[in-house]
């Protein structure tokens, strides 16, 4: 049974995923369920459309429940955990549907998700396998012993950062976990090798020409690499380009290098003039576009320092003016030109509705957003970024509405609740409605003392 993306459904399926989304988009949870289950019973193997199903279900059920009845599963109807395990160790493709029609009614449990996790593990649906114990990361985190299973299953998949990130959560809750704070150690070394592909059953001077560039290969596989050891290493790189400029290898390499350094113009060119050579590497073009990014970047703190500096040099602060102004208006051009090539995708109308927004162009880039809104894993950050635009075209109350339908996806108090919450108040407050304003505060204080200015604008509300 493998697993498939948008591109791969069948039209009949497609179609009915596209109802769903319409539902999703609607708030009509209950109907987008029905349909979403639909589409999983036809393309099992379909992971996006799995995520906004249990997206939808756990808006519809009020969130993560606390455990109560035998295996955590609520006392009295449904099958019992002990049977679905049964019927996944007999057919796991069949036992999937039986697994779906718990997770309906608790969506995060951490037992029928540990349980469709083995199912899938079953069906070498790995993808899949993992998103059941995300499932219950994301909604019991307190359940470690599911938490460790997640990190060692990445640990067998060669994926040693997301395993550490797994283990940092296990350590949130019980910092004293020995297992977790050696796990995490290991997991962090293991995605430094994966980083470097120097992997333990990798004999890697098998492919090297002479045991001396075997040694530089050791160097660079040492993620504790000093600045006088990759500037030792950029000096070799750079004979060697000498000597050859067209070496594919050597170019990236040298570009690799000055990235390193944080030399973000030598990096560049070496990234372009390593994707000339390569035929088209889309990987090389991202890696040039980010390092003209940073160029920019650089070169516009240099002139707010310089600006900061010399508040009243007027030629410093036009400078910084037009830098200001010319990469918004690239920004713009930017994110126009990549909707134009590929105009159905949510997340270049977003990048491009932000653009706008940045340029303080808020009517142009509402229709973009409202598009954007299409993907309901953007969708929170999108309602966010719509509400700040009404706030901007003095629409305070359609910019609540906004940040209103943000909250109802979000469900744990995570940065993006309490940045959704913060602008709430801000608009509350701008419309003079204390009463709301505060309790948006207090929603965030209560977890977060020292979120911004909370604490202060809480604290004060009480000696009005």
């Amino acid at each position: 049974m493998p697993e498939i993306t948008e591109a791969e459904l069948d039209p009949s399926v497609k179609a009915l995923w596209l109802k769903g989304l319409a539902a999703v988009q609607n708030k009509n949870h209950g109907y987008a369920i029905k349909l979403l289950q639909g589409v999983l019973k036809d393309a099992p193997g379909f992971l996006d459309g799995r995520k906004v199903l249990r997206k939808c279900e756990g808006l519809e059920t009020g969130g993560p429940k606390k455990k109560s009845g035998l295996f955590g599963m609520k006392s009295g109807g449904g099958l019992g955990t002990m049977k679905l395990v049964s019927a996944v160790k007999k057919d796991p493709a069949a036992a999937i549907p039986m697994i779906e029609a718990e997770l309906e009614k608790d969506p995060y449990n951490p037992e029928i998700n540990d349980a469709l996790f083995e199912a899938f593990l079953a069906l070498d649906m790995k993808e899949s396998a993992a998103f059941a114990l995300e499932t219950v990361r994301k909604g019991h985190p307190e359940q470690t012993k599911f938490l460790h299973k997640l990190a060692e299953f990445y640990i067998t998949e060669t994926q040693g950062l997301k395993a550490a990130e797994v283990y940092q959560d296990i350590l949130k809750h019980d910092p004293t976990d020995s297992a977790a704070i050696k796990g995490e150690k290991d997991a962090t070394a293991r995605a430094s090798m994966e980083k470097q592909k120097w992997g333990e059953d990798t004999n890697m001077r098998d492919l090297m020409r002479n045991k001396g560039e075997a040694e530089k290969m050791d160097k660079q596989a040492r993620s504790g690499m000093t600045r006088d050891q990759m500037e030792a290493r950029r000096d070799e790189l750079a004979q060697a380009y000498a000597d050859n400029q067209n070496d594919l290898g050597t170019v990236k390499e040298l570009a690799s290098v000055y990235e390193r350094l944080e030399d973000w113009a030598n990096a560049l060119s070496f990234y372009e003039w390593a994707f000339s050579l390569s035929n088209g590497d889309v990987a090389l073009r991202s890696k040039a576009e980010a390092m003209s990014d940073k160029v920019k970047s650089a070169e516009m703190a240099e002139l707010e320092r310089r600006a900061a500096e010399n508040p009243d040099d007027p030629e410093v602060i036009a400078m910084l003016a037009e830098r200001r102004k010319s990469s918004i208006e690239d920004a713009v051009a930017e994110a126009t030109r990549r909707v134009d090539q590929n105009p159905t995708d949510p997340v270049l109308r977003y990048e491009l509705g932000r653009a706008l927004f940045d340029a303080e162009d808020y009517s142009g880039a509402i229709p973009q957003l409202q598009q954007a809104k299409r993907n309901p894993h953007i969708q929170s950050k999108v309602l966010l970024l719509l509400g700040r635009t009404f706030k901007a075209k003095g629409m305070l109350d359609m910019g609540v509405k906004q940040l209103e339908s943000a909250l109802e996806d979000l469900t744990a108090m995570d940065n993006t609740k309490k940045e959704v919450l913060y602008e709430k108040g801000l608009l509350h407050e701008a419309m003079d409605d204390k009463e709301n304003a505060i309790a948006c505060f207090k929603e965030i204080y209560e977890v977060d003392y020292g979120y911004r200015d909370v604490a202060q604008r809480v604290e004060s509300s009480y000696g009005d």
